[in-house]
C-alpha cells in the first residue's frame, strides 16, 4: 500500500510505519487503508489493527508437548514481528515466519532428515504439499479440498489442538505394546527359570540348587505353570483393552518407569504365582 501511496505521487508520514510495526510486535495484523479521491495524490487514512486470538490453555498444552520431548513450531506467513508476538503467547517452541509451501516443505525434510517424525496441522490449499510430506498431517474439517487430500485424516471439530491428543493416544499404544512385550518376556525367563529345575532334578540331581521355590514335585511345577499361564493371559487382557495410562515424560523416565514395574514385575510375578498354586495343587489328588 505504501508503495501504491507513493508511486502515484502521494506521501505516507513516519506516524503510518510506526504505528504498523506497534501492530506487528504486538501479534496483530497491521491493514494499512489509503484513498485517492479523483486526481488528487492518494493519502493514507490509517491503520486497521487486526488481532489474532490464541485459544485459552494452548500454552498449557504446548507445555505438555514439551515434558513429552515433543518440539512444537509455528509456521504462519505473517512478518516476523507479528509471528514472534503470536508464538510467545502461544508458548511455541519456535516459529517460521512468511513461509511458502516450498518453506513449509524444506522444514519438514530438514527434520525428518535428523531422524524426528513430523506432525502437522493444516487448512490450506499451500500447506498440503507440507501435510503430505509430514509422517502425520490432519487436515481441519473446515479446510480446502486440497488439504484434506493431503493429509492422513481429517479432523471434524476443525480443533488445531487435537493434534496434541493424536499424540498422546500414539504414544499410549506404543507403551503399552512395550509394557505387555517386556511383561511377556520377563515372564516367560522367570516361569521356565522356575520349573526346569522341579522338572528335571531326578535326571540331573545337581538342579535342586536352582528350584529355590521348592516346588512339589515335577508333576505339580508343569501343572502350577500351565494355570498361571492360563490366568496370566486372562490378566492381561483388561490391560490391552485399557492400555496404559500414559502421563507425559520424556522418553528415557517412561523407559525406567516400564522397566521397573513391567520388567521387574514380569520376574517376580511367576515366583509368587506359581508357588502359590503349587501349594494349592499339591494337595490335590491326581494333580500332585
Amino acid at each position: 500500500m505504501t508503495n501504491w501511496v507513493t508511486e502515484n505521487g502521494g506521501t505516507v508520514g513516519k506516524d503510518v510505519a510506526e504505528l504498523v510495526d506497534g501492530i506487528s510486535a504486538a501479534g496483530g495484523t497491521p491493514l494499512l487503508v489509503a484513498s485517492r479521491i479523483g486526481s488528487a495524490a492518494p493519502r493514507a487514512l490509517g491503520v486497521i489493527y487486526l488481532k489474532d486470538v490464541v485459544k485459552e490453555g494452548m500454552k498449557e498444552r504446548f507445555d505438555e508437548l514439551r515434558r513429552m520431548g515433543i518440539k512444537t513450531i509455528m509456521i504462519t506467513g505473517d512478518n516476523p514481528l507479528t509471528a514472534k508476538a503470536i508464538a510467545d503467547e502461544a508458548g511455541v517452541d519456535d516459529f517460521l515466519a512468511e513461509a511458502t509451501p516450498e518453506d513449509k516443505m524444506a522444514l519438514i525434510k530438514k527434520e525428518q532428515e535428523g531422524g524426528k517424525l513430523v506432525a502437522m496441522t493444516g487448512d490450506g490449499t499451500n500447506d498440503a504439499p507440507a501435510l503430505a510430506q509430514a509422517d502425520v498431517g490432519v487436515a481441519m474439517n473446515t479446510g480446502t479440498m486440497a488439504a484434506k487430500e493431503a493429509g492422513n485424516m481429517v479432523d471434524l471439530d476443525s480443533n488445531p489442538t487435537k493434534l496434541i491428543e493424536i499424540v498422546e493416544i500414539g504414544k499410549q499404544l506404543l507403551i503399552t505394546r512395550g509394557a505387555l512385550t517386556t511383561f511377556s518376556i520377563a515372564n516367560d525367563v522367570a516361569k521356565y527359570f522356575a520349573i526346569i529345575p522341579a522338572m528335571f532334578v531326578s535326571v540331573y540331581p545337581g538342579l535342586s540348587h536352582l528350584n529355590i521355590m521348592a516346588l512339589h514335585s515335577p508333576k505339580s511345577a508343569i501343572t502350577s505353570a500351565i494355570i498361571f499361564n492360563a490366568l496370566v493371559i486372562i490378566g492381561l487382557i483388561p490391560l490391552a483393552l485399557r492400555g496404559v495410562k500414559y502421563r507425559p515424560s520424556d522418553a528415557s523416565s517412561l523407559l525406567r518407569r516400564n522397566i521397573l514395574i513391567y520388567g521387574f514385575g514380569g520376574l517376580v510375578v511367576p515366583f509368587i504365582g506359581i508357588k502359590a498354586i503349587d501349594l494349592i495343587v499339591q494337595f490335590i489328588p491326581g494333580l500332585r
